[in-house]
């Protein structure tokens, strides 16, 4: 058993699919399938139950996920402990609404204990707001959304062209399309049966690129809101549809049968100025964020 083996396992766990955690990580598909049956056989247990395509783990394979989490704490401890340098000072980071929500509270806990010297403030907002803070040094880095570069439309989003930024692509979030219940399953525009789009605030890449989708509908209307909760709220009233990522929504429990689907990808990249020197306070975010974003995505520089 090595630390790589323990990171596929989390990938695997947390997308329940072993092709999704091999695009998150960066691996063929065949090699996280072997790393994990050795895994398996390494511990005389069957971690995952295999439905399908789909992996859940087994009893075993909970009861192993929480070791597995504390030997990857233990890990980051130790190479904490030899490195000379002791970090300190503050770090201003930017972040939407929804990684705050899914994805940092793990990270800032780890950080905070392998730092503690180090004042993290967080600063809320839009990927275009963000950006702008960032670019005027009021912040040090911030989290930001964009579409995949294949699929980005220059004309579109044009504002959110990352040439002047050091920008490392972190995750990449399934955006999905939110309908209340019992609505008809859509492959379009034009099967929606509702016309008010639930969205956030302008510069909102999320929002953006719902607005793309629905373009072609008729009539739509657009009700913006200051949370998810909100957005959902109006959803599951049968008033409105929206976009999220999976990760928020699923954080969200709600009992009814709402309808969604996948609608794409989006990158979520941890920027900061391209002309800054080598922060060692930025290097260290960034590498908690690698070890503690559920294997979500692979860090990339952007060219």
């Amino acid at each position: 058993m090595d630390l790589s083996s323990l990171d596929i396992f989390e990938a695997v766990a947390e997308h329940r699919s072993i092709t999704r955690a091999a695009q998150a990580i960066g691996r063929a598909p065949s090699n996280v399938t072997t790393r994990i049956q050795q895994l398996e056989q390494d511990l005389g247990a069957v971690l995952f139950s295999r439905d399908g395509k789909r992996m859940t783990l087994t009893r075993e394979g909970e009861i192993f996920r929480g070791y597995a989490t504390r030997l990857a704490d233990l890990a980051a401890e130790a190479r904490q402990s030899v490195q000379p340098l002791r970090l300190a000072g503050e770090l201003r980071l930017g972040t939407m609404e929804s990684t705050a929500a899914s994805r940092l509270p793990e990270v800032i806990r780890r950080f905070g204990s392998q730092w503690p010297r180090v004042s993290l403030h967080l600063t809320m907002g839009a990927t275009r707001e963000l950006l702008g803070s960032v670019l005027a040094e009021e912040l040090d880095c911030a989290l930001i959304a964009r579409p995949p570069e294949k699929a980005l439309d220059a004309r579109r989003y044009g504002d959110l062209d990352l040439s002047r930024f050091d920008a490392r692509r972190i995750y990449v979030e399934d955006l999905i399309l939110v309908l209340p219940p019992r609505h008809v399953e859509v492959s379009d525009a034009g099967d929606l049966r509702v016309e008010t789009l639930a969205v956030m605030e302008p510069g909102c890449t999320y929002r953006r690129m719902a607005e793309e989708w629905a373009e072609q509908a008729t009539g739509l209307r657009t009700l913006e809101l200051a949370s998810y909760h909100a957005i959902l709220a109006s959803i599951v009233a049968g008033n409105a549809f929206g976009v999220m990522p999976r990760s928020v929504f699923e954080l969200m429990r709600w009992p009814v049968d709402i309808v969604s689907r996948e609608i794409g990808a989006v990158e979520t990249f941890l920027v900061r100025r391209k002309d800054e020197g080598r922060s060692e306070t930025f290097e260290a975010f960034h590498d908690t964020l690698i070890a503690t974003r559920g294997r979500d995505g692979v860090s990339m520089p952007h060219s």
